[in-house]
């Protein structure tokens, strides 16, 4: 499916909300321990910043992979939260076994929930690059193509999209209510995923699926 330019003008959206992604290399046994950390120290003192609308955090049991996200109403509260947030950081490292995060700040362009995640809920989560100047393009094919498509797949949560103009890449999650629905669903997300990135222009770097640990969102609709 080709989606036409929208010819929407920046004016016509009001708002712009931000995250901010720290992915960890845990030590497998400590996940547990770093998960609790994330949800019952970290999250408390983050979404009481001002400006904070969520937090959500994805584990691979397997590889050890943790992703924590942070979502902000605006770049200034994004930016304001990063003395604040540091230590945090620093301490759901140790908790992890791990000495070092790579920490990523994105716009959020999609999000479209269908329903609350319940407990084992799981995420495909698909990481693109080479979109320089091609922010506004790639959310547009993802609200008009891709989400229609991943909506009628079994277990369909939630998806997101989330863009870097700065670097060209872009990240978008799609959650289900259990992990079986995600194995079950990988040949059509294929089959979605490289069209729409054909029509982006853009190249899938990789495809993880994770296990959402926790996820305490209050980001408006943006589909």
């Amino acid at each position: 499916m080709t989606v036409a330019p929208s010819g929407r003008c920046p004016e016509q959206r009001s708002f712009v909300v931000y995250a901010r992604t720290t992915t960890v290399q845990a030590e497998p046994s400590k996940i547990d321990d770093g998960i609790a950390n994330v949800r019952d120290e970290v999250t408390p003192v983050i979404t009481g910043i001002d400006g904070c609308v969520g937090m959500s955090m994805l584990a691979d049991r397997a590889s050890g992979r943790c992703i924590a996200t942070s979502s902000w109403e605006s770049e200034a509260a994004l930016r304001d939260s990063a003395d604040r947030v540091r230590p945090l950081r620093d301490g759901a490292e140790r908790a992890l076994g791990a000495s070092t995060s790579t920490v990523d700040t994105w716009e959020v362009a999609v999000v479209h929930r269908d329903h609350a995640m319940p407990d084992g809920a799981c995420a495909r989560v698909t990481w693109l690059s080479g979109m320089a100047d091609n922010g506004d393009r790639a959310a547009d094919v993802f609200r008009m193509a891709v989400l229609p498509k991943v909506q009628e797949l079994d277990g369909f949560c939630s998806a997101s999209l989330l863009i870097s103009r700065e670097t060209g890449r872009a990240v978008s999650t799609v959650t289900f209510e259990r992990r079986e629905q995600v194995e079950a669903s990988r040949d059509a997300a294929t089959g979605i995923r490289e069209a729409a990135s054909r029509d982006i222009g853009a190249t899938i770097d990789e495809v993880a699926e994770l296990e959402v640990a926790f996820a305490h969102l209050h980001l408006p609709e943006m589909a």
